[in-house]
């Protein structure tokens, strides 16, 4: 061991290797070999083979080079190039990445890096969505302060993203939890208050009983379970805290049609909004002709007809008849179950200023999630019926002609009036006098926000026994979050306890007052992160309105799928909120969506009693596994998870595999929105790693082939050497197009991966003349290695420095200096695309070549066009005529197609 740590002390570039962050890399003889290893861009030595040392070796030197250069480019915020936003959904800061986490970041690092050699002025930034249950609880079980326990996750996550070579933006880190982020989600907040957005009510609420807390309705699963703990739900009658999200239901449902697709999200969000057909009214109640001073919702089928009503229904359920309304005691005094019942409470409509009478519906639910809805008879046999059994009246407001058309009468200005014209004017006039009209769906709620749990934002308002609540004046904020002893997670909310921060002055009348305990949901802190990240640092408002409107709408969101109904929808409310606030000029806050799959392991769990079973558990003598306690096992993919035994250590991967490596792996096994079978026996890991090599030996053979050959000459190559370098040319160009396609458009980097395997494939196959004599060689490999750069950026880099350093180049390409990653990023060339309107398309016949059939170009890539072409063709005739044609395969790389016949 003391000659191995002597060794060692000669080799100090290998004995950086030995320990990263306190972790052996790999023993020590294996260490001592390498001493013997050299790194071209380090030493000028060129290794002539690509071994696991020798990405290490790379990877260690290239790594504080690209970041470094990423933080550089950062820094350029003053350039004329045109801006792309990349955003990647930002992560909930657990302390430990997990494979998923490093999918998304490598997707959104790929592309930064693709854009930036385009030479666009690139956003790419990170931060931590820090507040939330899971930092409380945990805080809870250790004894610690939630803060304190955030702070130290965010600090390992963020060493191991750095440690991925993700290059982030980290100048614009934003986390959720601090005050100077927090202060400006509680401004956002006045400000949906002061619009009449934001407001209080008494409500029947979903309640998680294991993390007692409030969950909207979007956070319980379809079997009633929290989409968190997992507890079945508990319905509970509390005053809670709303964001009136329906009064923007139809423009968000109709801005959805202006949006490319979103792999099916835009499909999600339509259906969770649901078809925008009525409004809401106000009401104002009384009882005995007397005002109360509530005012109540209800919801109208047809807002046309709102002239013709004649009650007012509730559902049994409704909190008016539960909680501590001042109507309760009226509305229960007629009350009997199972019938519809009329009460003493009437409602005075505050757009047609008639009144009606209040009625208990026999319905255990109305459409949708409503719990209050206007009775109009002129529309519904229903509400017909009702009215008719408890002896109503009612105005008729619909009058049909000859043909059947209906037009509006006895509805004061609107009569005469068609129907649809009655509708626009009618809920236009509700929305301009603020008592209705907006547009949603009878099965949209709004967003429920209160939490009665510490670790959130806190809303800032203060109940004023005077005043009532009465928001924080803004030159208060933010209202910061007291410190706290101990935390419980059960009862009240933990901020009840601080009496000192809880007890304060009305910011109106100065007298005695109390702070909201509640907090906000965490996803109004990430409903507006993504505009905080174009200026973060603003001490002065949220952002500046310039800023947000360079940067904005971001040109490709990446996340989660999972996310397509909650996250996505208050996102998008809050940018259409702040548009109209004037805050920012767009209302779509993301151009496109780029949703990626799980990262799945296999999972061995016992058929009786579903027990998760670890793979050293199991028996896989024979062709069904079984447990080795006794037991048959079902093997499954699921969603890595440490309870499952199935997850894997991005650390640890990286550590066997190498960046670059993973890299290619994930963007290669799938298109992004599908799932990845976690499988290293799978044909995607050991095909990335053989392609490497294939990368590295291409430009070993041409410095080789430029050592032994001297100046290369282009003159000497033969009429078949010219015919390899025009493959080359051609080939060159069609992967440029497709894999700049791919990067711009579809983001299918598996395909664009394949292209690039197509062209080193082409060039591993020319004869050693054209390699040391053909321009079009050196240009191929050049765009190869530059259109690698992105996804596999240590690899990339060192072999570019190899490859500029060729002796006699031909290609300007290889002259011009710089790491690959400040290269322009290859375009097609322009007599590439100046192509005919036919191809000669190279058919075979069971792998054997048998001729050619000129298609024309627009068909030459569809499968089941260019096979009936062929076989309507002479050549097809007379060679498949009368063959059975088993499959015919089109190349996606050339020219050609090949049929497998029986014969």
């Amino acid at each position: 061991m003391q000659l191995s740590l002597r060794r060692l002390a000669l080799c100090p570039s290998v004995a950086r290797l030995v320990q990263i962050r306190g972790t052996f890399l790999r023993p020590a003889h294996c260490l001592l070999s390498s001493c013997t290893r050299t790194l071209f861009s380090e030493t000028g030595v060129w290794e002539k083979d690509y071994r696991s040392e020798t990405r290490r070796r790379v990877e260690e030197w290239w790594h504080p080079r690209i970041m470094a250069q990423s933080r550089k480019d950062a820094q350029e915020e003053g350039s004329n190039r045109t801006k792309f936003y990349v955003l990647s959904m930002f992560p909930y800061p657990s302390g430990r990445l997990h494979m998923g986490h490093v999918r998304v970041y490598t997707i959104s690092d790929a592309i930064g890096h693709f854009q930036r050699m385009r030479g666009h002025q690139v956003l790419n930034p990170m931060g931590w969505d820090a507040f939330g249950l899971p930092a409380e609880n945990a805080a809870i079980e250790r004894g610690l302060d939630p803060e304190e326990w955030t702070n130290s996750n965010i600090q390992s996550m963020r060493e191991q993203l750095d440690s991925l070579s993700l290059c982030f933006n980290w100048d614009r880190e934003v986390t959720t939890c601090l005050p100077d982020y927090y202060r400006w989600t509680q401004y956002l907040f006045i400000k949906l208050f002061e619009a009449g957005l934001a407001y209080q009510k008494e409500a029947v609420v979903n309640w998680d009983p294991v993390d007692h807390t409030v969950l909207a309705d979007e956070q319980v699963d379809e079997n009633g379970r929290s989409w968190r703990s997992g507890a079945l739900v508990e319905q509970k009658l509390l005053t809670q805290w709303f964001i009136k999200t329906t009064n923007y239901a139809k423009p968000l449902l109709d801005a959805l049609a202006d949006l490319p697709e979103w792999y099916g999200v835009k499909a999600m969000q339509a259906n969770w909004i649901g078809e925008c057909t009525g409004c809401y009214f106000d009401f104002k109640l009384k009882v005995n002709g007397e005002l109360t001073g509530e005012t109540l919702s209800a919801y109208c089928f047809s807002p046309e007809t709102v002239f013709g009503a004649a009650f007012l229904a509730i559902l049994p359920s409704h909190r008016l008849l539960h909680g501590s309304s001042s109507v309760r005691s009226a509305l229960e005094e007629n009350f009997h179950s199972g019938r519809d019942c009329l009460t003493k409470v009437t409602a005075r409509n505050l757009f047609t200023n008639q009144e009606v009478p209040v009625v208990i519906s026999h319905k255990e639910e109305f459409d949708g999630s409503l719990d209050t809805v206007i009775g109009i008879p002129d529309c519904s046999e229903d509400d017909l019926s009702v009215a008719r059994a408890l002896n109503l009246t009612w105005t008729r407001v619909l009058q049909s002609d000859s043909d059947g058309a209906q037009t509006l009468i006895n509805s004061d200005e609107f009569s005469g009036l068609t129907r649809q014209q009655a509708f626009d004017s009618i809920t236009q006039k509700a929305r301009e006098q603020k008592v209705g009209g907006h547009l949603t769906s009878s099965k949209l709620r709004d967003w429920l926000i209160s939490r009665q749990r510490y670790w959130g934002t806190p809303i800032p308002v203060v109940h004023c026994g005077s005043c009532g609540p009465v928001a924080v004046p803004e030159d208060e904020l933010p209202v910061s979050l007291p410190k706290l002893l101990s935390l419980t997670g059960k009862g009240a909310s933990p901020l009840e306890a601080a009496h000192d921060w809880v007890n304060c002055k009305c910011p109106r009348c100065k007298g005695p007052a109390r702070r909201e305990t509640d907090t906000m949901d965490t996803f109004v802190d990430s409903a507006w992160y993504y505009f905080r990240y174009t200026d973060p640092q603003n001490q002065h408002r949220p952002f500046e309105r310039h800023l947000a409107d360079h940067w904005l709408p971001v040109d490709v969101y990446i996340g989660g799928k999972e996310h397509a109904v909650m996250h996505l929808y208050y996102a998008r409310f809050l940018c259409h909120f702040c548009r109209d606030q004037g805050l920012v000029a767009h209302r779509e806050p993301f151009r496109k969506l780029l949703v990626q799959g799980l990262i799945k392991g296999q999972t061995f769990k016992l058929s009786d009693g579903g027990q998760y079973l670890k793979r050293e558990e199991i028996d896989f003598t024979d062709k069904e596994p079984v447990a080795l306690g006794g037991g048959r096992v079902e093997v499954t993919w699921e969603k890595m998870s440490k309870s499952k035994h199935n997850g894997l250590d991005p650390q640890e991967v990286v550590q066997q595999y190498g960046v670059d490596t993973v890299r290619l792996y994930i963007l290669y096994a799938a298109p992004p929105e599908q799932d990845i079978l976690w499988n290293v026996k799978t044909d995607a890991l050991p095909g990335v790693l053989r392609w490497q090599s294939r990368l590295w030996q291409l430009v070993t053979k041409l410095r080789g082939a430029r050592q032994i050959g001297g100046t290369p000459n282009p003159s000497v190559l033969k009429k078949k050497e010219l015919e390899e370098t025009k493959k080359i040319w051609e080939n060159k160009n069609y992967a440029i197009q497709e894999v700049t396609s791919h990067f711009t458009e579809d983001f299918l980097f598996n395909a664009a991966i394949s292209h690039l395997m197509g062209l080193t494939n082409t060039l591993n196959g020319v004869t050693v003349k054209v390699v040391q004599h053909s321009v079009e060689f050196e240009e191929a490999l050049a765009a190869l290695v530059m259109m690698t750069a992105p996804m596999a950026p240590h690899l990339a880099s060192e072999v570019w420095a190899g490859l500029c350093q060729v002796q006699n180049p031909l290609s300007p390409l290889l002259q011009r200096g710089g790491d690959v990653l400040q290269q322009p990023w290859p375009t097609v060339d322009p007599e590439y695309l100046n192509v005919p309107d036919f191809v000669e398309l190279y058919v075979r016949i069971n792998n054997k070549p048998c001729g050619t059939v000129t298609v024309p170009l627009v068909m030459s890539k569809d499968p089941e066009k260019v096979q009936k072409l062929v076989l309507e063709s002479a050549l097809g005739k007379e060679h498949l005529g009368e063959r059975s044609i088993k499959r015919a395969i089109l190349s996606p790389r050339t020219a050609l197609i090949n049929f497998l016949t029986d014969q």
